[in-house]
């Protein structure tokens, strides 16, 4: 009898536990397991996380009416966009004590004045991540600052099927128009086509449209040049570090300017657990935490009480946290009316049928 009354008591308690989880819909990369871990001790829960490799896959999965999600990770333009859905909850800052540590100059932002509805996460920058080593020998090194590596046909030749860019059409587009000297938020129709033709050109000496395995594959040496995320980067150049590669991976700004991005935790407002969902946000708050993310991921922090957990390293890397010279360049992605977006739809879909 005490046998089964244990098992039924062992039993409720792993139910209850089962049932005390928090669903985040998050980046790839971008919360390492010790950190998840140790926030499952704190709020004694379980956090499960799906993964997406861009803004627009996000959105379009909640918008086709994806449910169970308590957090995602929006970029400025998305938070943008959640909000004008109806799909974010106001946030309750009495439930967050840890809202003080954040540092003014990423809140208030364009896309949520106040942050009603946001908490900046981390940052990054989306730029190009290299094989020094494979660059030097080709004599292309000193075209790494450059959007040129990427589209420029004649120095593609040298690396053709080497390079692999983000299957993404805010970010590709974006760094087409800036290698052309246009805005990255231009939504002129004919810096769109210039913009398409430019990557219509560098197209045939790619390798491929990747958000998932770029890492691994230039950690391993598949590829020579990648355009992706900054805290991708940094984790590629530490991986083949550790493996003993016997090249060296980099990444750096681009001379014609690169986005910012400012990721954010939103809770949804048809979030299952928004007790749950508050209890992450401030544990992500604490200055500690939010340090650990930067050390082990790589990703800019918007926390001034971070600053003195962070490796000094990291926040030397221009790439990670920009120099002042550097911030003047960078752009943030801002949301697209209906029409514009339609439009870019259409331009993306010529670009990967073609």
């Amino acid at each position: 009898m005490k046998k089964l009354l244990l098992g039924l008591a062992l039993a409720a308690a792993a139910n209850a536990y089962a049932a005390d989880t928090l669903h985040l819909y998050n980046w790839n990369n971008y919360l390492s397991d010790a950190t998840a871990k140790r926030f499952e001790a704190y709020c004694k829960c379980k956090l499960v996380q799906d993964y997406y490799g861009d803004n627009e896959e996000m959105l379009a999965k909640l918008a086709a009416g994806a449910k169970g999600y308590d957090i995602v990770v929006p970029t400025g333009f998305a938070v943008q966009t959640l909000i004008g859905q109806g799909k974010a909850q106001p946030l309750d800052k009495a439930q967050l004590p840890n809202f003080k540590n954040m540092n003014p100059a990423y809140l208030n932002s364009f896309f949520d004045k106040g942050n009603q509805y946001s908490v900046p996460y981390a940052f990054t920058t989306t730029l190009l991540g290299y094989n020094e080593t494979k660059l030097k020998e080709l004599g292309i090194l000193d075209k790494s600052n450059s959007w040129a590596l990427i589209f420029d046909p004649a120095i593609l030749a040298k690396i053709k099927g080497k390079v692999t860019v983000l299957d993404s059409q805010r970010e590709l587009m974006s760094a087409a128009l800036m290698y052309l000297g246009k805005p990255a938020n231009s939504t002129n129709p004919a810096d769109w086509k210039a913009a398409k033709d430019v990557i219509l050109k560098a197209k045939p000496f790619w390798a491929a449209f990747n958000n998932q395995s770029y890492i691994k594959e230039l950690t391993v040496g598949n590829i020579y040049v990648a355009f992706g995320y900054s805290n991708d980067m940094y984790q590629a150049q530490q991986d083949a570090k550790k493996a003993g590669r016997k090249f060296a991976i980099n990444f750096n700004l681009q001379k014609e300017g690169n986005t910012l991005s400012i990721d954010n935790l939103v809770v949804l407002k048809d979030a299952p657990r928004k007790d749950l969902a508050y209890k992450f946000v401030n544990f992500m708050m604490d200055g500690q935490n939010a340090a650990d993310m930067t050390n082990q991921m790589g990703s800019g922090n918007p926390n001034s009480a971070a600053v003195k957990y962070v490796k000094p390293d990291i926040a030397k890397i221009p790439a990670i946290f920009p120099a002042k010279a550097d911030v003047a360049r960078l752009q943030q992605l801002q949301d697209l009316k209906a029409k514009d977006r339609r439009e870019l739809n259409r331009v993306w879909s010529e670009v990967k049928l073609k």
